[in-house]
């Protein structure tokens, strides 16, 4: 695609014979900004982030790009019909090619990062911070106002940060020092992702393990240690990146080898509910022999270094499929989470280990280490960013002082 001579001052973009110019691996790229944007349980909150990214959000927008002389189904085909799936709407797999559509109308159109890209001919997965720094100054000359700038850069930041997790991008080019830059947003906003209660998760843990028609006992268990692992305070990336040889036992109890940012590697001992479910798991995935697999190692003693969780046909577990089993057994908890079964997100229960370890009396340096931040001001952020536990606000006593008969 490119800019049309001619068009109006927001551009228009045309289907040509490059699915999305300059770009080696356009479904890739297109597969990547899905998994992160399915990361989000509500449809609309992904449609506002795929929006501000120059990305379609109607089918019409999808529909207007087709290119009608190649009718031969391939990944970008598949990757198109995932997007759609994820953020426009239910769909079967389109046996035309695609070109990344416009974004819906507006002043600041043009600046959508993504059709900013194309538009200056950069290349998304190789973009520099140089070139963001530009795509901030041309926003600012368009007349976006500095919270405009900011909430557009936090997005593109939030996109590339799961490109790089996901190894589609080497770094993130939108990691800024957003003060330096004069974006004036609060920085100690409430954090959007939702605070689980103690009574909220063990629901979930509950619906983990709740038998369900067509699954098997193996299903279960995994669903059930998926959950508990979340527990620890994992991210979805270092849950899907371990292996059995990760299962080890270190000072007299077991733990696990977690690969973090950054390739660093921290312990993380299993609590009691998190064992019993990972090895009641690798019970039922013992081989054909009948060897259970504990810390690690087969019963015969060879290493193992086949993915910890798999499955049904033993591929390595994927990101976008956790979040859908994590929103499924949600859905399927009840009353408890009737009102945050669509938000429930992995980094949810990572929030949870953070709030619930903190307000239990353990020290910072502790979760820290837990958790693998690299600064424990991230760690502060993120229990001084959830919302606060009831407890701890004044709102009832002062209900009870104009009120009495509201408690």
């Amino acid at each position: 695609m490119k800019l049309l001579p001619g068009a109006d001052s927001a551009g228009e973009l045309v289907g040509e014979s490059e699915v999305w110019p300059g770009v080696a691996d356009p479904a890739g790229l297109l597969s990547g900004i899905t998994e992160w944007l399915t990361g989000y349980g509500n449809r609309q909150t992904r449609r506002t982030y795929a929006e501000g990214l120059g990305l379609p959000v109607t089918a019409d927008d999808l529909g207007a790009w087709v290119q009608p002389e190649i009718t031969a189904p391939d990944r970008w085909a598949d990757a198109v019909a995932d997007y759609a799936q994820a953020v426009v709407a239910p769909a079967t797999k389109p046996t035309r090619r695609s070109a990344p559509p416009p974004a819906s109308r507006g002043r600041l159109r043009a600046c959508h990062w993504l059709r900013w890209c194309v538009a200056k001919g950069v290349d998304p997965t190789v973009a520099t911070s140089a070139q963001v720094k530009t795509w901030l100054s041309d926003l600012e000359s368009a007349g976006a106002a500095p919270s405009t700038r900011d909430r557009m850069l936090a997005t593109v930041k939030t996109m590339y940060a799961s490109l790089a997790d996901a190894g589609v991008v080497a770094a993130n080019p939108a990691a800024l020092d957003r003060r330096r830059l004069g974006l004036t947003a609060a920085a100690a906003s409430t954090s959007a992702t939702i605070t689980l209660t103690t009574r909220q998760v063990a629901a979930l843990h509950r619906a983990a393990g709740t038998p369900r028609r067509g699954a098997s006992a193996c299903d279960v268990a995994r669903a059930v240690t998926v959950v508990a692992l979340f527990t620890l305070g994992l991210r979805v990336s270092e849950l899907c990146g371990l292996d059995e040889a990760d299962l080890h036992v270190t000072r007299g109890r077991r733990a696990l080898r977690v690969r973090g940012k950054g390739g660093k590697v921290r312990v993380v001992y299993l609590s009691v509910p998190a064992e019993n479910a990972l090895l009641e798991y690798l019970a039922l995935r013992a081989d054909g022999a009948g060897s259970a697999i504990v810390a690690g190692k087969r019963a015969g003693g060879a290493q193992s270094d086949r993915p910890l969780l798999v499955t049904r046909n033993g591929r390595r577990f994927a990101r976008q499929a956790v979040w859908q089993l994590l929103r499924r057994v949600a859905a399927s908890a009840g009353a408890d989470l009737a009102g945050v079964a669509e938000m429930m997100h992995p980094h949810a229960l990572r929030h949870f280990y953070v709030t619930a370890a903190v307000e239990a009396g353990a020290s910072l340096e502790h979760v820290q280490a837990d958790v693998g931040h690299a600064s424990i001001d991230t760690t502060s952020g993120v229990y001084d960013h959830a919302a606060r536990d009831p407890a701890r606000s004044a709102v009832d006593l002062v209900a009870d002082a104009w009120h009495p008969a509201s408690t």
